[in-house]
């Protein structure tokens, strides 16, 4: 017999990935030029020249056992020290290799930062609507109980009040992702001073410290000049949980790291904890290349022009065809309020025009729906038609 817990979760369907999953298959009918798939978080710009560079000279100058055997369980010395070394010349953080846990992207080092901090089935992890939906998964892998914070549907930024109701003594951490999916949405620094207030406050009250915990895998793609700022500049009690799939366009070789700062709360025992938290689910020796790949290339990005582009292309049609759309400042996701109070509604009759939309009930934010920009230019200007009619179905006759 199987695990009836984890049947449930291989049974249950992603309607990101049933959408893609349709896209693929209405492409081979009717030909991928007339369709038009927002769907997916799926990088479309090529990953930048160092990577191939990195590449080919570390296959070309090392032995190949020195290239694809192990590293230490909690990644590469020379990638940490990299890391810190970048860290510190970039944002000032102060920290050194021992912070660092390499991982196989940001969703390993989520499951693996939330199974260290939680110890006991009362725990509570708090998000943020909208949120990513995969954080319900990894906080019940981790034993603990999600707790949603709504959404502020005027600013999509931190709603303050709600959030300092819902944290108890049971919490052990708070989820913010900055640049934010799906909204695209970027916290400021007035928001990340006011949060920090708010959760020195909370942990001296409640008795322990409340960890933050920032997934940031989008953390470069940032646009209108805003600043990339450092949370544990702000915040000590921070965990960040990064990815180089969006930043370096390499989704597919899963490679990240957890970074537990020398300010955080008994850092030390946390970052043991993470360590046993990588063993114990099997989190070990992240893939031995892309650790050297990444260190050759810290500090480089994806061209981050061209989803500027189709930021800029997405956004400034929808609103001249009468969307309600948010303001987005980084990431690659436009948050469309739907025209009907039913996402799900709204985003088929956008399928039958072979727009591919995804509703934001499982972000947490029903009445809205999520729309992929990271894709070509030219398929956005072929789509514009197709919102056009999916509008008009809105618009009463005078």
């Amino acid at each position: 017999m199987a695990s009836k817990e984890m049947y449930a979760w291989g049974a249950k369907a992603s309607v990101i990935r049933d959408l893609f999953t349709y896209g693929q298959e209405q492409a081979a009918k009717i030909g991928a030029e007339n369709v038009f798939d927002f769907s997916i978080g799926n990088p479309t710009v090529p990953a930048p020249a160092c990577i191939k560079e990195a590449i080919e000279e570390i296959i070309n100058t090392r032995e190949a056992v020195a290239v694809h055997g192990y590293t230490a369980a909690a990644g590469d010395t020379a990638v940490r020290q990299g890391l810190a070394d970048y860290m510190n010349a970039a944002y000032d953080a102060d920290v050194n290799p021992e912070n660092f846990y390499m991982t196989c992207g940001a969703a390993a080092s989520l499951t693996i930062t939330l199974k260290a901090l939680v110890e006991s089935a009362d725990d509570e992890i708090i998000v943020i609507a909208p949120y990513f939906p995969e954080y319900t998964a990894f906080i019940e892998n981790a034993g603990a109980d999600k707790v949603v914070v709504p959404p502020d549907l005027e600013h999509f930024q931190i709603p303050f009040a709600d959030l300092e109701k819902v944290i108890t003594p049971h919490t052990r951490a708070v989820i913010i992702n900055s640049p934010n999916n799906p909204s695209g949405v970027v916290y400021s620094e007035e928001t990340y001073k006011k949060l920090s207030t708010l959760l020195k406050e909370k942990s001296a009250a409640v008795g322990h410290a409340i960890y933050l915990i920032a997934d940031e895998p989008y953390r470069e793609i940032i646009y209108d000049g805003l600043p990339i700022l450092y949370v544990p500049k702000y915040y000590e009690n921070t965990i960040i949980c990064y990815s180089y799939s969006k930043s370096l366009s390499l989704p597919g070789e899963r490679i990240g790291y957890i970074l537990v700062p020398p300010t955080a709360a008994d850092s030390k025992e946390v970052y043991t904890a993470v360590c046993g938290a990588g063993r114990i689910m099997g989190f070990v020796c992240a893939p031995h290349l892309f650790q050297d790949v990444v260190l050759k290339c810290l500090g480089k990005t994806s061209d981050i022009s061209v989803y500027d582009e189709t930021r800029k292309l997405i956004y400034t049609g929808l609103k001249e065809l009468g969307y309600d759309c948010v303001y987005p400042s980084g990431a690659f996701y436009l948050f469309v309020k739907s025209p009907e109070p039913d996402a799900a509604a709204f985003s088929n009759k956008a399928k039958a025009l072979n727009l591919l939309i995804v509703p934001a009930d499982s972000f947490g934010c029903p009445g809205y729906v999520r729309v992929s920009y990271c894709v070509n230019p030219e398929m956005i200007k072929r789509s514009l038609p197709a919102f056009a009619k999916l509008i008009e179905q809105y618009k009463q006759p005078l």
